[in-house]
């Protein structure tokens, strides 16, 4: 069962590793993202970061939406991570049961605009925002489980 759905430009690290798996109470992590699944150095970093107990699993976006249809990963509490909102939008054009995703960290960098203290956005993140919305796809950004969360159609 899918706890969450996290867009974070960092992935796993201390935040996701200890704040949102113990609200959560997940029992497994899977990383969907393209560069992460043929980077074994990158993969061996992010093991490293994995709260003792909870399984970690690093596939490409494409392997995991294979997964997630295929009804594997329905016995665990997961946790989804993914890196941008590209990939958020491509998990949940074939994901059918994402209902909601997180959106945590996403850096300033040229050509994006902050819309809250830890997320930026280009003018394509905000279509495929829509999009998702549309499709009927609650977004929301929050950094840790104890803030309140704000609606990112709010903020775009």
């Amino acid at each position: 069962m899918i706890k969450l759905v996290r867009v974070d430009h960092r992935l796993l690290h201390g935040q996701v590793a200890f704040s949102w798996t113990k609200v959560l109470g997940t029992d497994c992590i899977l990383i969907a993202n393209d560069a992460v699944a043929k980077d074994s150095l990158r993969m061996s970093a992010l093991r490293m970061a994995k709260p003792e107990g909870i399984k970690l699993v690093m596939k490409s976006v494409e392997d995991s939406i294979t997964a997630l249809n295929s009804g594997v990963t329905d016995k665990y509490k997961l946790l989804i991570l993914i890196e941008s909102v590209e990939d958020a939008h491509r998990l949940s054009e074939k994901v059918d049961v994402i209902k909601m995703i997180n959106l945590g960290g996403a850096k300033l960098i040229e050509n994006k605009r902050q819309i809250s203290k830890a997320f930026s956005v280009s003018e394509k993140d905000c279509e495929l925002l829509r999009k998702m919305n549309d499709k009927g796809i609650r977004l929301e950004i929050q950094m840790v489980p104890d803030e309140p969360a704000k609606d990112v159609m709010d903020l775009i």
